[in-house]
């Protein structure tokens, strides 16, 4: 009888380990944490809708609150094509949710004192030194604008790559037309896909990047860019290893983020999420990188490579402050530095973190995630210092401490309304909010 009680037991702590894996965090009764579970079942129907009308292939739903998982769903298909069912445990290209991770890689650093926020970048790399700014100027005459290229006021700093104030640029989204024309003839703009340039090795990289002249003088303008990846390159210069292996080795073992890198192994190829061959809003076709083989270099501004799960755990590591189930990764105070305003009234943002992520004001940007200025403004809910960022290819997250909510949504639809999705998401976990 004891056997039998014991392996009874036994069986219901695997199955519980099992669950708990694949969703994140131990799983409780959405109402014992002041969520209902009634109104969080919306997001199910609601997403469902969409899918059906051939919007989103499909999608991965984690929400936590109090360290506990109060709702977690997958919906539609991993891949439509070939009619294989979305699943819990799904791969995704996490495209721009990579910044967060590779920023809390170098605050680890901040911690040990091998990086000091007001370094200049160039300490690390040598090649940014001395670079040049395609500086802007109104031609009155001829109603148009002009560039010059003019010396940097000063160097960028490692707290410039954190908040995107480095003066760097996307090709895919700049207006400074000389520099989107040299970030495309250095190999960093492709026509063909999106947020790829991980054929160059990190020394290429780094080498053609310093060529290309700065959108804006450092420190003067918010610019969303290539910080995260030249940043990769600076934890791996001053941790003297591969960014990956420095991540899984102080990041995602410890977090036990077991899906979380920058390619995914053949044996887990079958899990990958894929994109609807065509988006239906645009008509234009769905091309995502190639995340099979190892890249050229570890991407930390669009590279990674995702479970909902292991991301629920980063996450929920972030609103403890910095640990999780024992593992501590970061301090409280540097949570809480990383999690403020450091855009101030002293730099320009001509578009906003919250309008490039969901269409709405309110947020400003911290080191590494865009933060809610207030419980007002932006047209979506939220707390005042919630802080968040989403991907390329549709993926979000929110932590919000003074809720303790943390939230995360994974699918592969890089479509121009995938900003609609994300406050639809937003708006539906927060209605469900009862206590």
């Amino acid at each position: 009888m004891k056997r039998i009680a014991s392996g009874l037991v036994f069986g219901i702590v695997l199955a519980w380990t099992i669950a708990s894996g694949a969703q994140g965090l131990p799983s409780a009764a959405p109402e014992s944490v002041g969520m209902s579970a009634q109104r969080l079942a919306r997001i199910g129907d609601a997403f469902k809708k969409e899918i059906e009308q051939g919007k989103l292939p499909g999608a991965v739903f984690l929400v936590a609150r109090k360290g506990k998982l109060v709702y977690s769903d997958a919906i539609g298909f991993q891949d439509k094509e070939s009619g294989k069912p979305m699943a819990k445990d799904s791969l995704f290209r996490i495209y721009s949710m990579t910044k967060p991770i590779v920023s809390v890689a170098a605050m680890m650093l901040v911690e040990e004192g091998k990086i000091e926020l007001t370094d200049p970048v160039s300490k690390f790399l040598p090649a940014m030194k001395g670079m040049s700014v395609s500086a802007a100027r109104a031609d009155s005459e001829f109603a148009k604008v002009t560039y010059a290229q003019v010396p940097a006021d000063r160097e960028m700093t490692v707290q410039d790559l954190l908040r995107h104030t480095a003066g760097l640029a996307y090709g895919e989204i700049t207006q400074n037309a000389p520099v989107k024309e040299a970030l495309g003839k250095a190999g960093f703009y492709k026509s063909a896909i999106d947020f790829d340039a991980r054929d160059l090795s990190p020394a290429e990289e780094i080498d053609r990047l310093s060529k290309v002249p700065l959108a804006h003088q450092p420190g003067t303008v918010w610019e969303y860019s290539h910080a995260s990846d030249v940043l990769g390159r600076v934890v791996e210069a001053a941790s003297g290893e591969r960014l990956a292996d420095f991540l899984d080795k102080r990041l995602f073992k410890p977090l036990k983020m077991s899906d979380t890198g920058f390619w995914v192994p053949q044996d887990k190829l079958g899990r990958l999420a894929q994109a609807l061959p065509t988006d239906s809003s645009s008509g234009k076709p769905n091309n995502l990188i190639d995340v099979s083989a190892a890249p050229g270099n570890d991407s930390g501004g669009a590279g990674g490579v995702s479970t909902a799960a292991d991301y629920l755990r980063f996450t929920q590591m972030l609103l403890n402050g910095g640990q999780l189930d024992g593992t501590r990764v970061l301090s409280r105070s540097t949570v809480a530095l990383m999690a403020s305003d450091h855009l101030g009234t002293r730099i320009a943002a001509p578009v906003t973190p919250g309008e490039l992520l969901l269409g709405v004001p309110g947020y400003t940007f911290g080191l590494g995630f865009a933060v809610r200025q207030g419980a007002g403004v932006a047209g979506v809910p939220g707390s005042a210092g919630e802080f968040m960022w989403a991907g390329y290819a549709g993926t979000y997250f929110w932590v919000d401490p003074k809720e303790e909510i943390v939230a995360v949504y994974m699918t592969q639809a890089p479509s121009p309304i995938r900003a609609y999705y994300r406050k639809l998401f937003k708006q539906l976990v927060y209605a469900a909010i009862n206590d």
